[in-house]
């Protein structure tokens, strides 16, 4: 089965130009961004509109409340669905997103590591909510590789490392090190978009402002009112984390929306880093022509 993934750091322009490219090739979009998983989050996930999802049907968007657990096993097991129901109706798969511990345990497999366990976890937030950080001082004590990949606020995934060493005795970067993704089950080609880093920062600026602009401090009021905590993972991550700040009373707009673009460069940062290290990928410029050579060439030799 031959798929093409569309990858690269948030505001490079992935939703304009997977659509673009769908369209182009009959095929449908499998998102594959953490956060547009979420029903609520609007606008400050960046989410296709209304419209976009008209011309071109999206899978895995809307699938959760901000309050439901989803994780990466979870979103292999919806993408897999969603890839069957395409190919069985005779549509080509884009994969499009920026979330690249999704996409790559998607195409190469997942480590799954051993179960849950509730009681665990409930004393380590305990420990988080008490002492802020100790989730990832703890990590970086035990697991320095996973703990330099986590943001001290990626309490969902501090969790999870730190479980799978105490459930385990071994760090979970070593299990995943061992798994080495190996699996290939799907004929893959991914397209990754690259921009100047100034381009890249201004465009994020840019974003950020446009975000506030047409309604996100509402939609956060909106979460808030209805009874979404600002300490939910999917209203701990930018924009909502920021944007909730201000709208506790704890800073003004124009400060909210300046830690609002920094902490969106970061995310662009360590998304780089990540896609950086995968030797596949074929770098592109955000130009839908260069896409659409490169797409071209791998579903040509793929029929």
């Amino acid at each position: 089965m031959t798929i093409v993934a569309l990858v690269g750091p948030t505001g490079a322009g992935k939703t304009e130009l997977g659509i673009a490219l769908a369209q182009r090739f009959n095929a449908e979009i499998i998102n594959a961004d953490s956060r547009q998983v979420y029903r609520r989050l609007d606008i400050g996930s960046a989410k296709p509109t209304p419209q976009q999802r008209a011309a071109v049907a999206h899978h895995l968007v809307d699938v959760v409340e901000p309050d439901e657990p989803f994780d990466c096993a979870r979103f292999c097991t919806l993408a897999r669905a969603a890839i069957d129901d395409i190919t069985r109706r005779g549509k080509r798969v884009l994969i499009v997103g920026g979330t690249g511990l999704y996409i790559k345990a998607l195409l190469h497999g997942l480590f799954a590591g051993p179960s849950r366990d509730p009681t665990l976890r409930a004393a380590l937030l305990q420990e988080e909510a008490h002492a802020p950080g100790a989730l990832h001082r703890r990590l970086r004590s035990v697991d320095p590789a996973a703990a330099t990949r986590l943001h001290p606020h990626d309490h969902l995934r501090l969790v999870r490392a730190l479980e799978v060493y105490q459930l385990t005795g071994q760090p979970i970067s070593t299990w995943q090190a061992q798994h080495r993704f190996a699996s290939n089950e799907f004929d893959t080609c991914t397209l990754g978009l690259l921009l100047p880093r100034a381009e890249l920062h201004e465009r994020i600026n840019a974003r950020c402002h446009a975000m506030v602009e047409t309604g996100l401090v509402d939609e956060v009021q909106r979460l808030y009112a209805d009874g979404f905590a600002p300490d939910l993972p999917a209203l701990h991550s930018p924009g909502y984390r920021e944007i909730g700040e201000h709208v506790r009373g704890l800073c003004d707009v124009r400060t909210a929306i300046a830690r609002m673009a920094q902490a969106t460069r970061q995310l662009a940062k360590r998304q780089l880093t990540w896609f950086r290290a995968d030797q596949q990928i074929a770098w592109c410029a955000p130009d839908v022509g260069v896409l659409e050579r490169e797409a071209t060439a791998f579903w040509n030799a793929g029929a």
